[in-house]
């Protein structure tokens, strides 16, 4: 069993930037890939941004290009998504996620674990 726990979370400025955190409790292996996604109140969970454990390659929801990247720490087994220029509409839970085997392109990535959440609350 693998667990996931975010940090990084809070309220910030227009504008403003935060960095989420998430560590797993165990080893990732091979085609493993982590991805954050997020949840406003009332909408359907949306994926962010997706990166492999292994590899350069990253995914990204449009609206977040060119002001969020994501990043990893094989030896810390942790995942981060470096927010800027944040706007309200980031406002959501934001939750992250890992694919033991991701298959196909990084669009693709398939949750096998959650973590818990933590709020971003971006005021005007």
């Amino acid at each position: 069993q693998v667990q996931l726990a975010e940090s990084g979370g809070g309220l910030v400025q227009a504008g403003g930037s935060l960095r989420l955190s998430c560590a797993a409790s165990g080893r990732t292996f091979g085609r493993s890939a982590m991805a954050w996604f997020r949840q406003a109140p009332g909408k359907e969970r949306e994926i962010v941004a997706v990166l492999a454990w292994y590899g350069d390659s990253a995914y990204y929801e449009d609206s977040v290009k060119g002001r969020f990247t994501i990043s990893r720490d094989n030896a810390k087994n942790t995942v981060y998504l470096q927010m800027t220029s944040l706007r309200p509409e980031d406002t959501a839970v934001y939750y992250c996620a890992l694919d033991w085997e991701l298959v196909g392109t990084l669009a693709m990535f398939k949750a096998d674990y959650w973590g818990q959440g933590t709020q971003v609350t971006v005021s005007s």
